[in-house]
């Protein structure tokens, strides 16, 4: 791990449980099939999976026959990862160490965590080999924030101030001149409204993600707090199934080095 504070188990608060992960996120890979489909991986090539996670969607992308090699801050995740029989490594995502070696790196759902994003995107462009494609996902302008300010309601009603941790959520406009300026044209770039189901409701997403937001607070506060979160968000819209909605906007990438 770098001196940078978000990435993963680096993220302020953040720290991942493989079981909880699996059991209240697991439908963050499941929802990696567009951005799958984008990146086309093709035997034999080389490609980075940044933020890996525990490996579901690594391991789906090695079926096309590319080599996979997963990346995360997280150790917990990667030793999931690796039990999947997934090549994959502890490494912060501000400070990738890799020098053209990648004919593609990949990220679903994970840069959002990752709030130093020039770091990150200096160390996608030196991975790539040159006219290596950079294929990406993840939070966009808006994302989740409905549930964000219920939180934020909740500690103010505990008598808590403002939680000032901020994801990295961009407009689609600011990611595509920051991608220009490292070097890199854009081939698509766009946000996506995507009303997200929890499959274990409300309290399963706060409990999984909701740490830095909270982790400022006393222990039993934190569990006040998402209690009351989850009562604010009651009335969020509900699939035919009966789960709530999470109001997720996603920004999906493809560029490429030049």
């Amino acid at each position: 791990m770098s001196a940078f504070d978000t990435t993963t188990a680096a993220t302020a608060g953040q720290q991942w449980n493989a079981q909880d992960y699996a059991i209240d996120a697991g439908f963050v890979p499941l929802l990696g099939g567009a951005v799958s489909r984008l990146l086309d991986p093709r035997a034999g090539e080389h490609i980075l999976d940044l933020g890996c996670g525990d490996g579901v969607l690594s391991s789906e992308l090695a079926l096309s026959g590319a080599r996979i090699h997963g990346v995360d801050a997280s150790p917990e995740l990667v030793i999931a990862a690796r039990a999947r029989g997934v090549d994959a490594q502890v490494m912060d995502g501000h400070a990738l160490s890799f020098d053209s070696a990648f004919d593609a790196v990949f990220s679903n759902a994970a840069l959002h965590w990752m709030r130093h994003p020039d770091a990150v995107l200096e160390g996608v462009r030196r991975a790539l080999r040159p006219g290596g494609r950079f294929v990406a996902e993840f939070g966009g302008h808006g994302n989740v924030a409905t549930i964000i300010a219920a939180v934020q309601a909740a500690r103010a009603a505990h008598g808590h101030g403002a939680s000032g941790f901020q994801w990295y959520f961009p407009t689609a406009d600011a990611y595509a001149d920051r991608l220009r300026q490292h070097g890199f044209q854009v081939q698509l770039i766009e946000c996506l409204p995507r009303p997200t189901a929890l499959p274990t409701g409300v309290a399963g997403w706060l409990r999984v993600f909701a740490a830095p937001l909270l982790d400022d607070l006393p222990v039993e506060a934190r569990a006040t707090v998402r209690e009351a979160a989850a009562a604010l968000l009651a009335d969020l819209p509900r699939n035919a199934a009966g789960q709530p909605l999470a109001d997720y906007v996603r920004l999906r990438v493809l560029a490429r080095r030049r």
